[in-house]
């Protein structure tokens, strides 16, 4: 194992430029798609060399259930300071776990309070309009069906204030947008994401990055869809300037008021259209980034396999038949 086994916890920092510089050369769904595997990946293998690590370490601790031969200098010597990083990897590797149980508990919370507080508004749609004079929108992903329960569609939550706000035009490009962040799961993008900066804190700032670009995503679709990038902005910057914080945080809203990135959302849009491209231009900082991200990814998925690798032939080799 050597060293190796610690380069999964550190490669994530190759994929921090790329996750600014790619909205600069990349269709934000190309963007959206390339951090979320990037994070996934990087968040897997450091799962996995923690793990690793773990086993290291539980094997020293006294009446632990693994077998004695898991604990001899062979073992110990396959990770370099072995004690310390194997005693540190368990409490880790349980606030990492702790910390991904309840970003998926409170997901699932959230989708579940929303879907109990709209279900008594009128159905046939996937539009609920609210009868609150505050203004904002934001999409509810739908639920599975489970121990033969139904499950729910997605819905648009839009409040009275909101629609009150906006012209007919502007309210096409709401739906539009709101149907885009249901259409094309941004959710799931969200929630691998934010999985992967929860098992490793390095990639929190690309959580950041695939909400912009889940945002800048919707932003296209619903342009493309009313046919008019001007009208889609001045729906945007209006909605940002009236809006308030919606009452279900965690949801893609259309418009929250943030001061950051809704200018540059309403910049992109006042731009031409972004190329389609799946990857920046190699002569470029973005596209130098890009490959920085993808060789660390790599990097990172090598280590791990061939610390696991290792660590399974010294286990296996220290194990008595």
């Amino acid at each position: 194992m050597g060293v190796f086994v610690f380069l999964p916890l550190v490669l994530p920092l190759t994929v921090l430029p790329i996750a600014r510089l790619a909205e600069q050369h990349l269709h934000p769904r190309g963007t959206t798609r390339l951090l979320t595997l990037l994070a996934a990946v990087l968040g897997l293998c450091s799962t996995l060399c923690l793990g690793l690590l773990m086993v290291v370490g539980t094997a020293q601790l006294p009446g632990n259930p693994l077998p004695d031969g898991w604990s001899d200098p062979e073992v110990r010597a396959a990770v370099p300071w072995a004690e310390v990083a194997g005693a540190a990897a368990i409490p880790a590797l349980a606030a990492a776990l702790t910390a991904c149980a309840t970003a998926l508990r409170r997901h699932r919370r959230i989708l579940a309070r929303t879907h109990r507080a709209l279900d008594p508004l009128p159905g046939g749609s996937d539009t609920a309009v609210l009868p609150d004079d505050e203004p904002y929108a934001y999409a509810v992903p739908g639920t599975p069906g489970r121990f033969g329960r139904p499950g729910r569609p997605g819905r648009i939550a839009v409040s009275r204030g909101m629609l009150r706000s906006l012209d007919d035009d502007e309210q096409r490009a709401l739906f539009a947008h709101e149907r885009a962040h249901l259409n094309c799961r941004h959710h799931r993008y969200l929630l691998a994401v934010r999985l992967a900066g929860c098992v490793n804190p390095l990639l929190l700032p690309v959580y950041s990055a695939v909400t912009f670009n889940t945002e800048r995503w919707a932003d296209e679709e619903a342009a493309r869809v009313v046919g008019n990038r001007r009208l889609t902005a001045r729906a945007v910057g209006k909605a940002a300037l009236i809006g308030r914080t919606a009452p279900q945080p965690g949801l893609a809203h259309f418009a929250a008021p943030e001061p950051g990135p809704v200018p540059r959302r309403v910049a992109a849009l006042l731009a031409p259209v972004p190329p389609a491209r799946s990857w920046p231009p190699a002569l470029t900082p973005a596209g130098l980034a890009a490959l920085v991200a993808a060789a660390g990814t790599a990097a990172s998925a090598l280590s791990a396999l061939n610390a696991a690798v290792a660590l399974f032939v010294v286990l296996k080799a220290a194990t008595p038949l």
